[in-house]
C-alpha cells in the first residue's frame, strides 16, 4: 500500500530531476514524474532505483518510467524504462526522494500532541495517565492505553487493541486485537545514511509500519519504518522482548521471535517461523517458511523453506552438531 502519511510534492519534469542529479541526458525534458517508489510497486510516471543485481528479477518486470542505477545494471531494465545512470545509486535515490516527500528526513517531537482528555477520543479509549495524542491519529474502540504514551501524528490503531505505558507510536497503521507492550518505539526513521567526512547524509523514510491482526510487541522493542517500502508485521506474529526490526522489514504470520533477535533492513522473513533468542539476521536476507533459527545464530545468506539452522554463519543444524562434537 502507498503511504498514506508523508505528503508529496511532484510531479516535477524530469528535468528537474536530473538537475538535482547534475546529469544531462537526450530524452523528452518535460515530462511529468508523479513519484519516486520500489521496483516493485513504481508504475507509469514513477522514477525508481536498482542498485543490487539480487533485485534483477524484479527489475525486469518494473513498471517505472525511470530508473536510478549503474552501467551494471541498466541491461536489466525492460526498454519502457529509461535508465539513469548514476555513480552512487543510494546517494542518488536519497536526493531524489528528499525533493518528493522534504519532510521525511528527520522526526522532531509532535508539537501537535495534546493530552488525550483533552480530545474527544478520551470518550472511546481507556488511557493512563499523561497520555498524548497528535494530528490525523484515529482508535477504535475498546482500547487500552498505559500511562505516560504518546500517540504521535499519523497513527491508525484498530479495534481491541492494547498499548502499554510509556510506548511511542508514530506513521503506523496497527490493526484489530494488537498488543504493544511498555517502552516501546515504533515507526519512527531507520537507520538510514550516508557515512561523509563532514556530514553524514541522512536518508527519506517515507514508508510506515504495519502491524497486523492479533500480534503482539514486547516490551522494549524497536519497529522502525520503511524507507521507500514499508516495515511490516503479520497476523498472529509475537515478538518478544528488546527486538529491533529495521526498515522495509516483512515478517510473514504466525511468527515467533524470542528476545534479542536484530532483523537488519529490507530482510524478509516467511510464515511459520521460529528465531531463538540473540540470534542476528543480516539486510537484504530472505528467510524462508517454517523455518527455525537457534539462538545466538548469525544468518548471513538466504534460507529455503522447511530448515532448520543454527551457529555463525548459520547452517543446518546436523552440520553444526557435526562441526562442534
Amino acid at each position: 500500500m502507498s503511504n498514506p502519511f508523508f505528503i508529496n510534492s511532484g510531479p516535477f519534469n524530469i528535468s528537474e530531476i536530473l538537475k538535482i542529479l547534475k546529469l544531462k541526458l537526450k530524452i523528452d525534458l518535460n515530462t511529468s514524474v508523479k513519484d519516486i517508489k520500489d521496483l516493485f510497486h513504481a508504475d507509469k510516471n514513477c522514477i525508481t532505483f536498482f542498485h543490487s543485481k539480487k533485485y534483477s528479477e524484479i527489475a525486469k518486470k518494473t513498471k517505472a518510467s525511470y530508473c536510478i542505477t549503474n552501467q551494471n545494471l541498466k541491461d536489466y531494465l525492460p526498454k519502457s524504462c529509461i535508465a539513469i545512470i548514476v555513480k552512487n545509486v543510494l546517494i542518488s535515490t536519497s536526493l531524489v526522494t528528499e525533493k518528493f516527500y522534504p519532510n521525511s528526513i528527520e522526526d522532531e517531537y509532535d508539537a501537535t500532541a495534546v493530552n488525550i482528555r483533552d480530545t474527544t477520543l478520551k470518550d472511546i479509549v481507556n488511557a493512563g495517565k499523561n497520555v498524548l495524542v497528535g494530528d490525523n491519529v484515529k482508535i477504535g474502540k475498546n482500547c487500552l492505553i498505559g500511562h505516560n504514551s504518546i500517540i504521535e501524528r499519523n497513527v491508525q490503531i484498530g479495534d481491541n487493541c492494547k498499548i502499554g505505558s510509556n510506548t511511542i507510536l508514530r506513521n503506523s497503521i496497527i490493526k484489530d486485537n494488537v498488543t504493544i507492550l511498555d517502552n516501546c518505539v515504533i515507526g519512527k526513521k531507520g537507520f538510514g545514511f550516508f557515512p561523509s567526512q563532514n556530514k553524514n547524509l541522512r536518508y527519506p523514510h517515507i514508508g510506515i509500519v504495519i502491524i497486523n491482526e492479533n500480534s503482539e510487541i514486547g516490551c522494549g522493542s524497536t519497529i522502525d519504518r520503511g524507507s521507500l517500502s514499508n516495515t511490516e508485521i503479520g497476523k498472529n506474529t509475537f515478538l518478544d522482548n528488546q527486538i529491533h526490526i529495521a526498515h522495509n522489514v516483512k515478517i510473514g504470520e504466525n511468527t515467533i521471535i524470542a528476545g534479542q533477535v536484530g532483523i537488519a533492513g529490507s530482510s524478509i522473513i516467511g510464515n511459520n517461523v521460529k528465531i531463538g533468542g540473540q540470534a542476528g539476521i543480516s539486510g537484504h536476507i530472505k528467510v524462508g517458511n517454517n523455518v527455525e533459527i537457534g539462538g545466538g545464530s548469525g544468518v548471513i545468506k538466504d534460507i529455503p523453506d522447511n530448515v532448520k539452522v543454527m551457529g555463525y554463519p548459520a547452517k543446518s543444524i546436523r552440520e553444526f552438531l557435526k562441526d562442534n562434537r
